[in-house]
This record gives structure tokens, C-alpha cells and sequence, in this order.
């Protein structure tokens, strides 16, 4: 036997599961997605989102509402006949009436040990928060913010320098099988669901708000303290990317950095300690271990540093900056 599933998904994130839920020998009725964005220099080049094109390669149908306002939608949806739909980083609020549409509702993989980091950025907020763990669950979907009880968890570590991206990708294959898993005891009738009160209350994780990531807090002030600014700094990359305006012997120019670690040292903020980029803070210092120039591509410092010597006593911060 297998399920019906219907699919929602709309970035890189959501492929694994995707493609696993098919390898599974689920039948996928439909998958939707966000509608392709413009795209390209000029924003002339509409581009399809990587869930619609993982779906168009396996021959799955592909729908794109702008949202679930039209009745029309909703009715469509209905009339899939879903066992499950499974939703991950759709990134649309669905109404009660597509929750409610297939016989098993709806199931979420959602990148956080919940009901810690609820909402949108949980894997920066989590790095950015200093967690040693962090962690996939699949819940199932109800009319509040990440609020629905939880059926399976699966945790990770998450390392001293890897950045969001990294642990992005390893949660991605993470999802994708604790889907398949909860797919399976669904078919079975063996899932089971835990109250995220209940769970809060077993494992002492209280609510937290994991509000987007903005451009304005991209930018690095090296007066605060290292292991905050090393944090960010990994929580950050690769996008947006935290920054510093650097003026190195020529014009201020915009430098990402993609990755750090605090270390000891001490010395005015923003100054280097050493020739390998130890940046002294408010309090500590820390290393730079990646960088990326504008227009350029993301560097290890010591590549970086082959191109740009940067002697101890410098000062990375431009004038007027952080």
C-alpha cells in the first residue's frame, strides 16, 4: 500500500523530502509551490523555485496559487482525495479548510527542537543563539505558527564554526527521512502526537520567536563580545551574509564575512592582533576563517589573505562604521 500525498514545498530544503517521499513509492498527486520569481540582473528571467523543478523531473504535476484565497483553489486541493499533505518551507500561510482536506491533515517538517525557534529562520536563530542542539520534527499542522503537536525528532549537534548553510543542508537530509519514517507509521497506524505543552514541559525547551533574518542586522560591530559576534557571524552565512566596511590601503569596500571562531586576545575593536585576521572585539577576539569579497567568491582566509596582506595593528572598520 501507499499513501496519497499532496506536497508543498518551495526551496532547495524541501527537494530531499520530496524526492524521498517518491522513492518511498508514495503517490504524489500534486506538488505546490511558490510561483517562479524574477530572477537575473534586470529581474527580467522568471525562475522556477528548485521544488518545481525537482517535481517537473519526476513527472509530478505542479500547481503554483499565489495563495488559497480563491475558492477555486481550495476546491482543487480538496478534490485531490489526499491521505497527508506534507508541507515544508512552503513559505504560504494554508487556511483550516486545505489543514482540514486530507483524511490525515496535514503533516510539517520543521527545522528546530520545538517549541523552541517557532517561525521563520529556527537554524540561524539557533546557531546565532549559541545551541548545542538543534534538530528536525515532523508535526502535524494546525491554524497557529508552528504550534502543532509533534509526532517524531530527530536531533543534531551543531558544530563550533558550521555555518547555516552547512547545517542547513545536513537538516534537508534529515527531514527527508524522518518524513519517509513518519509516512510509514502513519500507513501503519502507529503515529503518535505530543502536545507541544506537554513536550515543553518534559524537556524544559520554553517558546522562542525565530523572527527573520533582516539586512540591517548583517552588519558586524566588533564592540561587542567574541563569541556573540562568532556566532552571528556563522548564523548569517551564507545569506544575507554579515559584513564589515573595510578600508585596507584603497576605497571602503564591503567585505562578507562567511565564517569565524572566538579565540583569546585582547586590543582595540575592530583591529587585527595578528597577520591571519584575529580581530580583536569588545571583549575576546575572533578569527576570521572566511571571507568574500563583492562580486567575488566566498574565500578561506588564508587564500583570501594571499591576495590582500593584513598586517597585526590594522584597522578593518571604515570610518563611521560599527
Amino acid at each position: 500500500m501507499s499513501l496519497r500525498v499532496g506536497f508543498m514545498g518551495t526551496p532547495a530544503f524541501a527537494v530531499p523530502t520530496l524526492q524521498a517521499i517518491v522513492a518511498g513509492g508514495h503517490d504524489v498527486a500534486a506538488v505546490y509551490t511558490q510561483p517562479p520569481r524574477q530572477a537575473g540582473r534586470r529581474g527580467l528571467t522568471l525562475t522556477p523555485s528548485p521544488v518545481q523543478v525537482a517535481a517537473e523531473q519526476l513527472g509530478l504535476a505542479v500547481r503554483s496559487p499565489i495563495n488559497f484565497r480563491d475558492p477555486a483553489d481550495v476546491e482543487s486541493f480538496e478534490a485531490l482525495g489526499l491521505d497527508v499533505g506534507v508541507v515544508v518551507a512552503y513559505g504560504l500561510l494554508l487556511p483550516q479548510a486545505i489543514l482540514d482536506a486530507p483524511r490525515f491533515g496535514c503533516l510539517n517538517g520543521h527545522g528546530s527542537l520545538l517549541p523552541r525557534w517557532r517561525g521563520a529562520a529556527p537554524i540561524q536563530r539557533a546557531i546565532e543563539a549559541g545551541d548545542a542542539v538543534t534538530g528536525m520534527m515532523v508535526m502535524r499542522m494546525e491554524a497557529g505558527l508552528d504550534t502543532g503537536p509533534v509526532a517524531l525528532t530527530a536531533e543534531t549537534p551543531i558544530g563550533e564554526t558550521e555555518t547555516a548553510g552547512e547545517l542547513h543542508d545536513r537538516l534537508a537530509d534529515i527531514c527527508a527521512r524522518l518524513m519517509v519514517e513518519a509516512l510509514a507509521k502513519l500507513e501503519a497506524g502507529t503515529l503518535t502526537f505530543e502536545d507541544q505543552d506537554t513536550l515543553a514541559a518534559r524537556t524544559g525547551r520554553e517558546p522562542v520567536y525565530a523572527r527573520k533574518l533582516t539586512k540591517a542586522e548583517a552588519a558586524i560591530d566588533f564592540g561587542g563580545e567574541a563569541e556573540s559576534i562568532a556566532r552571528k557571524i556563522n548564523a548569517f552565512a551564507p545569506a544575507p551574509g554579515a559584513f564589515v566596511e573595510m578600508t585596507l590601503g584603497g576605497p571602503t569596500e564591503r567585505v562578507k564575512i562567511l565564517r569565524a571562531r572566538a579565540e583569546a586576545g585582547s586590543g582595540d575593536a575592530g583591529t587585527t592582533l595578528d597577520d591571519r585576521l584575529l580581530v580583536a572585539c569588545g571583549t575576546g577576539a575572533i578569527r576570521l576563517l572566511e571571507l568574500q569579497r563583492a562580486g567575488g567568491r566566498p574565500m578561506p582566509a588564508e587564500e583570501w589573505l594571499r591576495g590582500t596582506a593584513v598586517a597585526a595593528g590594522t584597522g578593518l572598520v571604515a570610518a563611521g562604521t560599527p
